[in-house]
């Protein structure tokens, strides 16, 4: 605990010391969900984050006259896993020159590569003087502990003014995010498209429907008790499958969510004509007024087309019937682009304590930038998209 003339200062190594009401009252007028109690807390009690994974919780607290007014969750990290912002060529550069890369302090939803990370900030107090007596706690903190740097990750774009002021360096990244342009009907969506590519998206659709499969949403109370602990299984075969070593969140996390988070939750089912009921595949989203985040999807077998349908296409389908502005669908890009998920910026935030790390960082972060945003064009210029008929906001 640290105490300043008027504010008090406190480190703590998990969420459930701030209580629920307290730190979602700061968190809950944020677009993100993401940010709430009811989530880190899970991802904290379900044994997912903890020494063992290489997540170490120290969040950060203020408080005026006895009462919170500001807090932030923060991780000391031994590895750059699970981040999704990839900063191996600074861990090389770090070894190289001599010096310890981990540990490192992290600001972010671990897992989750969503934007919207920043302080939580008591609107009546002042936003800058609270964030520098937040950064000067840190500093304290890394420096007393020999942690190499301090990095928030997918920060909320208003935030990230206020901590470029207080001498970090935004690096700029991108995610595929779509967007809904004034859509009545699914129909709406396709014509944006160029004819090839519409023609393109309803094979895709059809090859599902050839392969048997019924195709369900269901949202909050609609989704059945059991699907919380099955919707690991899914996450886990695709992490079996094609992304060793990522399985990050415990079976334990998922079935917490249906006493914790299941008003937030939507899911797109797959199902066999035979039964209705049991699920082959389906993609796990988290909504939270006009915005719906995909996380995490699979399938017991293979079926064409199936990931397309139940990550892409149907939730759009269902975002526009249910008045959901943007659609994030989560990491990876591959797919996305050819079916209307334009290129948008992101950026994280970086601050090394060895001042030959920081000189660094802050001589090429400029060209790196750049460079970052001549591929967002060109990405957002190879849109598939009807040009003649249709200008989309890729902002």
């Amino acid at each position: 605990m640290v105490a300043t003339s008027q504010y008090t200062v406190t480190w703590h190594s998990e969420i459930a010391d701030i209580p629920k009401e307290v730190w979602d009252a700061l968190a809950q007028p944020l677009k993100t969900p993401f940010m709430e109690w009811e989530w880190l807390n899970n991802i904290e009690v379900s044994g997912s984050v903890g020494n063992r994974s290489g997540w170490q919780a120290c969040h950060l607290s203020v408080k005026r006259d006895g009462e919170f007014v500001a807090m932030a969750p923060l991780y000391i990290k031994g590895h750059s896993y699970g981040e999704f912002v990839f900063d191996h060529q600074w861990a090389d550069l770090s070894h190289r020159l001599g010096h310890e890369y981990y540990p490192k302090m992290v600001g972010m939803t671990p897992f989750t590569p969503a934007v919207g990370y920043r302080f939580l900030i008591d609107l009546s107090e002042d936003e800058m003087e609270i964030c520098r007596l937040m950064v000067a706690a840190i500093n304290q903190f890394c420096d007393r502990h020999q942690i190499s740097g301090c990095n928030f990750l997918f920060v909320d774009s208003e935030w990230k003014e206020i901590m470029e002021q207080l001498g970090f360096s935004a690096w700029l990244h991108h995610g595929y995010i779509w967007g809904n342009e004034n859509f009545e009907t699914f129909d709406d969506y396709l014509a944006v498209f160029t004819s090839n590519q519409r023609k393109n998206i309803k094979r895709e659709r059809k090859a599902v429907d050839k392969a048997g499969l019924q195709m369900k949403i269901l949202a909050g109370d609609e989704i059945p008790d059991h699907y919380f602990p099955l919707i690991y299984r899914f996450y886990s075969s695709t992490c079996d499958k094609f992304f060793w070593g990522s399985k990050y969140l415990t079976k334990r996390f998922f079935s917490n969510l249906a006493t914790t988070y299941r008003e937030r939750v939507v899911l797109a089912t797959a199902y066999t004509e035979s039964d209705d009921q049991h699920p082959v595949g389906l993609s796990f989203c988290i909504r939270k007024d006009e915005n719906m985040y995909g996380r995490y999807w699979g399938a017991f077998d293979e079926y064409d087309c199936l990931h397309f349908e139940a990550c892409y296409y149907r939730p759009i389908q269902w975002a526009i019937a249910n008045g959901i502005k943007r659609y994030d669908p989560g990491a990876g890009g591959k797919h996305k682009r050819r079916r209307g998920f334009p290129a948008r910026a992101n950026y994280s935030l970086h601050q090394f304590y060895q001042p030959r790390m920081q000189q660094i960082l802050n001589a090429y972060i400029g060209e790196i930038n750049e460079m970052e945003q001549a591929e967002i064009d060109a990405i957002n210029q190879d849109m598939p998209f009807n040009k003649s008929e249709v200008q989309l906001d890729i902002s």
